[in-house]
Parts: C-alpha cells; sequence; structure tokens
C-alpha cells in the first residue's frame, strides 16, 4: 500500500470527498476496507473500492473505481448496483470520451512521484482535454494545494484528487 496510514489522510479530507481505496490484492483488504468505511461514515466522504466490486459489495461501499483497461464495464456495473458511483481512469481523451462512468480520473496532471504517473499534462492542456471529455472529471498526479490553485486559475473549479502517499 502506497499511503502508510490511510485512515489518517482520510479523516483530514473535507466533508463530500471521496477515498478510492486501491487494495491491490492485501490480504487485509476487506479489514482496512471496512475502516475507511467508518472514517467516511463519521466525516460525510464517499469510498469506492478500486476494481473489486464483490468486496465494495462486501463492505457496504458507495462504488468503484475502474483503471482504463476495465473501464468499458463502467455501465453495467451501475446498472447491477443502482445508486452506486461508478469511477474510470482515462489517460487518454479517447479513453474518457469512451468511458461510461459517472466520472473520469484524467491523469498525470503534474509531475508526480507515483510509479505509474506518465508525462504531466499541466492545466492548459488537462482543461482542454476536460472539457472535450464532456463528462465529470477529476484530476490525478501531482495534485497539492500549490498545484490545485493552478487548477482553479485554468478555469477547473472544484477539480482535483489529491495524491496521498
Amino acid at each position: 500500500m502506497r499511503t502508510p496510514d490511510p485512515e489518517a489522510v482520510a479523516a483530514r479530507l473535507p466533508p463530500g470527498a471521496a477515498i478510492v481505496y486501491r487494495h491491490f490484492g492485501a490480504l487485509d483488504a476487506a479489514a482496512q476496507a471496512r475502516r475507511l468505511l467508518k472514517v467516511a461514515r463519521t466525516r460525510g466522504l464517499r469510498l469506492l473500492i478500486g476494481q473489486d466490486a464483490a468486496l465494495a459489495r462486501e463492505v457496504g461501499a458507495d462504488g468503484v473505481h475502474l483503471p482504463e483497461r476495465l473501464a468499458h464495464r463502467a455501465a453495467a456495473l451501475k446498472r447491477a448496483n443502482p445508486g452506486w458511483i461508478v469511477t474510470g481512469a482515462a489517460h487518454s481523451l479517447a479513453a474518457a470520451r469512451a468511458s461510461r462512468a459517472d466520472a473520469v480520473v484524467l491523469s498525470t496532471a503534474f509531475p508526480s512521484r507515483s510509479p505509474s504517473a506518465g508525462p504531466a499534462l499541466g492545466p492548459i492542456r488537462l482543461a482542454m482535454r476536460v472539457r472535450a471529455a464532456g463528462r465529470p472529471a477529476y484530476a490525478l498526479g501531482g495534485v497539492n494545494m500549490k498545484t490545485a490553485r493552478r487548477l482553479r486559475d485554468a478555469g477547473l473549479v472544484g477539480l482535483a484528487a489529491v495524491d496521498a502517499f
């Protein structure tokens, strides 16, 4: 797990924010998800489980976040789980446009320490991609308080997903 204390990070998020728990096959995934769900309910947050619909159902999460390669499953997951929030990663404009998720997570917004981060889009290219995608979007990669201001200055008010690791 990249974040050594995900509950502490979640406890600092503002009400209305969402947590994406990507467990990467951790043996204690269900227990960790339940701890995060408890924090989420206490703080007015949403909990999405990365890629694992079965775990999301098991713990009563608010939905799932799909990697780009599984984004084609968004519509079926929404039909099978009314009320879920389904987001999908989109590393290209084509993927963002093709997604049937409630929202797309666009990356990489700014230079990031994440091992999976690609070249940074920057606020201008990110803004163009968001507008062309035609759906709600969140920026991921290198987002912090300073870079979030750059998103705001580019007209992307409320568009941020903070890296926490």
